[in-house]
């Protein structure tokens, strides 16, 4: 707490000796060139400007880029050494002002600021210590794209407010590098042990460089290298030494304070108070400054080994020193100390962590190659009923209810396939996913849609099929609406799909808990008394690719990735899942969310919408479009196509109002896709128009493409092939659910 208040000390008297050359209207860079005492001469200074000085001056020469700024408003820049300006190819400050409008928001690439932003808050707000860490891109002066490394420290003061001191360091090479050993990673894992060994060792090599590299820079937050004891600043020419981060045994040398003193009379001290005696020649030789001005001229840097005594135990320390000079000159070093014992745990560490993700890489292609050939046959499963019946039919054109028979049999078999693509496309999708997208939803009403959608293959098998929802006080919340949906659907088909004939299968939620900052405590529980889980394989159940029994023994077909969906989805949403299961009594799986809450209103929502009859097909594949107006108008509906966005655009301007009560969207067309039409729609002037209702029919089935979707204005995204009883179960919650304009809901 006495280090963290010195550095907040410190950079208080660097941001008031800005503040008083900015009073006396003189330029810091011109003060740093030409030296304080010619700069300020006849000006009565402070004695903390001096210290605020010396480390402008130092943090002005070292490699690595130092920021100030503050941390609300604008956030408007107070300091950016020339490490800094050079990032930007700045060749001085007020350039760097007039690119960046001098805040730190102008710095961070337009794409990057949320993001980042977010991220400091969040970490500020959970640390102890105030740091916090980001990585984002930048647009240099000449245009070019940037990554930087951000280590912050978040700083109050009743002098100054709210600030941010920040250390700056390139990383777009290593992010090219990690890009591309992931990618070599991913492509010769399956060569086996060797191979993964040599890229972890690469990966080990690239850590170890990262390290010595931060050091050079003088990394100075703690967070940055937690093992580093003490960091200075040494002048050799003038003999002055200037603390940056004190260990205890600093500390007192220095009389707790962040100021300089004379270098030769510190060393001699510390050398006479720790230092083991058996290593003080050791160590008064490698800091002589005619020795450090020998040895940098032909090493970057100079490690020394070396022990000392405290309390009568033996700790073994590093010392590292660096030329933080220019080019040509050998009078200006960085030292930084660190405890050596702390490495032998760390490599001890590294070890495990080796051999524990071999272990893993080497079970996950075990499950994998079981996946695949169980996988296989289930495939072709459905592969070969399909062909089969339409073979048959073929051969009973006239026998009309024989046929019909074939064709169910056929469609049937065609959704097994479908469902297990679209298992292995959403395992696939939330590896690659960035993260939640939270929105306003009602949980029961979220949980009932669920509950609609299996009831006709609950009735089906004559199951005590129950939604309860008694008590849930507030339902109203903030969540990713198609992953709660999504997950719910998974484990309550489970229990549909594995409960025999007369079964129960129950949905229930309930709210356990109100907390002080306006989240919920929800409970969602799914019980069967279908054919249970073996207590065995209870702990592989989440694992991807794994399945208790084959279709072959159990009869029922699937890819086994459900449950590892939503595993990753509670995971997500920092949830907790629990499952209870006895064979041939049934299994309760239960979820445990906490989820925002909605402001309670006095709003009564509508019970149902007006019935959508008029519709304007957008599709540009003809065979398509026809299967589609077909089974639409077989419906009632009356059916107007469109060959692209372009067209469907046209024909909403042209067409009289309420020509058209909904538009079915394909989102893959020539001309105008149907994201950019959905776009075009919702920006029309006229409000009853860019209102009217949109539902995507693709074959564009990631969770990426759903949320494209969404941040369109786009209402719901439904996949190719066309499920007719789907479409029309989005149509009835869509008539439900709309009560403000899209555009409101959107933004």
């Amino acid at each position: 707490m006495i280090e963290r208040g010195r550095r907040d000390e410190l950079i208080q008297n660097i941001v008031d000796f800005l503040h008083f050359l900015q009073d006396h209207q003189l330029d810091p860079d011109r003060v740093l060139e030409q030296g304080m005492a010619e700069a300020l001469e006849g000006l009565s200074l402070p004695p903390a400007f001096q210290s605020a000085y010396e480390v402008m001056q130092f943090m002005d020469e070292m490699p690595g880029g130092f920021l100030i700024y503050y941390a609300y408003g604008k956030e408007e820049i107070v300091y950016a050494n020339r490490a800094v300006q050079r990032m930007f190819l700045c060749e001085d400050m007020a350039q760097f002002r007039t690119l960046t409008g001098n805040s730190f928001h102008g710095m961070v690439h337009p794409e990057d600021v949320e993001a980042v932003e977010e991220s400091i808050r969040a970490q500020i707000v959970s640390s102890p210590h105030d740091l916090d860490y980001v990585e984002y891109r930048i647009i240099r002066r000449d245009g070019s794209v940037r990554w930087l490394e951000d280590y912050g420290h978040f700083v109050r003061s009743e002098a100054v407010g709210e600030l941010f001191y920040v250390f700056l360091s390139e990383s777009t090479e290593r992010r090219q590098r990690q890009l591309a050993e992931r990618e070599i990673l991913r492509d010769e894992k399956r060569k086996g042990e060797q191979q993964l060994q040599a890229l972890m060792e690469k990966y080990q090599q690239e850590r170890d460089r990262m390290d010595r590299e931060h050091l050079r820079r003088l990394e100075v937050i703690r967070g940055l290298g937690r093992s580093y004891d003490s960091i200075f600043y040494v002048d050799l020419e003038r003999d002055r030494i200037l603390p940056y981060l004190l260990s205890e045994r600093g500390g007192p040398l220095f009389h707790d304070k962040l100021e300089a003193c004379s270098y030769s009379e510190i060393l001699a001290r510390y050398l006479q108070t720790w230092v083991h005696p058996e290593d003080r020649e050791l160590f008064r030789e490698s800091t002589d400054p005619d020795h450090l001005k020998q040895t940098l001229q032909a090493d970057t840097g100079l490690y020394v080994n070396f022990r000392v005594l405290q309390e009568e135990e033996v700790q073994y320390l590093q010392m590292r020193i660096v030329s933080a000079s220019e080019q040509g000159q050998l009078s200006q070093v960085i030292m930084g100390y660190r405890r050596m014992d702390e490495e032998l745990r760390r490599e001890l560490e590294q070890k495990r962590l080796l051999a524990e993700a071999l272990e893993q890489a080497n079970l996950a292609v075990q499950a994998k190659d079981a996946f695949l050939s169980h996988i296989s046959h289930d495939m072709r499963t459905p592969l070969n009923a399909i062909f089969g019946f339409l073979t048959l039919a073929k051969g009973k054109l006239e026998e009309r209810e024989t046929v019909l028979n074939y064709l169910e049999r056929t469609e049937k078999a065609g959704r097994q396939l479908l469902d297990m693509i679209s298992r292995l496309l959403e395992v696939s999708a939330l590896s690659g996913d960035n993260g939640l997208v939270e929105t306003p939803c009602d949980l029961c009403e979220t949980v009932g849609e669920v509950y609609a959608g299996l009831q006709l293959q609950a009735r089906g098998k004559s199951l005590d099929f129950v939604l309860d929802c008694a008590d849930v006080k507030q339902s109203g919340v903030y969540a990713d609406r198609e992953k709660l949906k999504q997950m719910v659907f998974s484990l309550a088909s489970n229990a549909v799909t594995y409960t025999r004939s007369g079964g129960q299968v129950c949905i229930s939620v309930a709210q356990t808990d109100t907390l002080p900052n306006d989240y919920g405590v929800y409970r969602i529980k799914i019980a069967d008394t279908g054919i249970g889980i073996d207590e065995s394989f209870l702990s592989q159940i989440y694992e991807p690719f794994e399945r208790e029994r084959s279709s072959t023994i159990s009869g029922i077909h699937g890819a086994g990735l459900g449950l590892t969906i939503v595993k990753s989805i509670v995971d997500r949403m920092d949830g907790s899942i629990d499952v209870r299961s006895r064979v041939d009594e049934g299994t309760v799986f239960t979820i445990t969310l906490r989820l925002r809450l909605q402001e309670v209103t006095s709003q009564t929502l509508p019970g149902t919408g007006t019935p959508f009859r008029k519709i304007l097909l957008v599709e540009d594949n003809e065979i398509n479009a026809e299967i589609e107006t077909e089974l639409l108008e077989q419906e009632g509906f009356l059916v107007e196509t469109a060959e692209h966005g372009q067209a469907a655009l046209d024909k909403i301007l042209s067409a009289p109002l309420g020509a058209y009560d909904l538009v079915l969207m394909d989102i893959q067309m020539p001309v105008m896709d149907g994201w950019e039409a959905s776009r075009a729609i919702r920006s029309l002037p006229d409000p009853v128009l860019a209102d009217i209702p949109i539902i995507a029919l693709s074959a564009n089935a990631m969770e990426s493409d759903r949320r494209r979707s969404r941040a369109c204005g786009i209402d719901e995204h439904l996949t190719k092939p066309m499920d007719l009883a789907a479409l029309l179960d989005a149509m009835d919650t869509l008539s439900r659910r709309r009560v403000r304009p899209v555009r409101d809901r959107i933004e």
